[in-house]
């Protein structure tokens, strides 16, 4: 009897569990699902919104591969990558390093290095970052300060060769996460191992590079990954800054806003679907190339 009164309450326990779960439940189904599962049909058909979808099979994707703007967006995206997330994170490191040598009020400073973290993807950052790179902007005034008067008539966003590298300083300028974790794992390694080694007669550049770098190599490649998928994604700035369109000469032609213009001004929803589709193997296979190569580089206590 015992057991059958168990088991009622364990379903009726299971009941009132699922209830509490269902706007979850709902939600999660509604606004991510559903539209994963159409935004993949969508990418086999022609479809504008205004007149149902037609399937085209898999000429969204060879169309790709004549579209000059895919690449460049590419191109453009993969800069912004390769340039900003691995100085962004050498950057978050140096700091993280500075700051767990617990000098006077490093705890306000923690603080205020992560602020930028939580206000960079804002749109007043990124129109802030306009007037700081813009042709009557502070960069510009500080250079002619300097004596560079060369500099009078030049807009760094506007110029092709510099564009996308003022974002890139903007993706360093929001190391804050980065930096706090870097800061609990360096907080992590046992102080017996520093010890070791001063006795040994090891300075803290040589502690630096044989005990701390190896055993945050766990953090660093964390951090590295959440990164490269926030890198791929990046869009408010660029949209922003370029109202949309991608600046001159698409010099600021993110992949993510060169999507949503297919999809959302041109109304080709098809073919922006693709493009999502691409940008999720994409990141996919860097993914999973990182975690391949980990074996040789990241070490862990074991």
């Amino acid at each position: 009897m015992n057991l059958e009164i168990l088991k009622y309450r364990w379903r009726h326990t299971q009941k009132i569990g699922f209830l509490f779960l269902a706007p979850w439940l709902i939600g999660i189904a509604l606004f991510s699902v559903v539209p994963i599962v159409l935004s993949f049909w969508f990418s086999f058909t022609d479809y504008d919104m205004f007149a149902a979808p037609r399937f085209t099979g898999i000429n969204n994707f060879i169309k790709m591969f004549h579209d000059a703007r895919f690449y460049h967006s590419l191109t453009i995206t993969a800069k912004y990558v390769l340039f900003g997330v691995p100085l962004q994170l050498a950057f978050a490191l140096l700091l993280a390093t500075i700051l767990n040598s617990r000098l006077p009020g490093y705890h306000i400073f923690r603080a205020i290095y992560y602020v930028p973290s939580l206000l960079g993807g804002s749109v007043a950052i990124a129109l802030l970052w306009k007037q700081i790179f813009g042709l009557e902007g502070i960069l510009n005034k500080f250079l002619l300060f300097l004596g560079f008067t060369q500099v009078q008539n030049i807009s760094w966003m506007n110029m092709p060769e510099t564009a996308v590298y003022t974002l890139v300083v903007l993706l360093v300028w929001q190391f804050g996460s980065c930096m706090v974790i870097f800061v609990a794992g360096i907080q992590n390694i046992p102080d017996t191992l520093y010890e070791a080694a001063e006795i040994d007669g090891a300075g803290k550049v040589a502690c630096f590079f044989k005990i701390t770098f190896p055993l945050l190599t766990p953090i660093i490649f964390f951090n590295l990954i959440m990164q490269i998928i926030g890198a791929f994604q990046a869009f408010t700035p660029a949209f922003i800054i370029t109202r949309g369109n991608g600046g001159f000469k698409d010099s600021l032609l993110f992949y993510t806003l060169y999507l949503y213009r297919n999809g959302f001004v041109e109304y080709q929803m098809g073919y922006a679907s693709a493009l999502a589709w691409v940008l999720l193997v994409l990141i996919g296979a860097v993914t999973a190339l990182l975690f391949a190569t980990s074996r040789f580089w990241v070490f862990y206590d074991d």
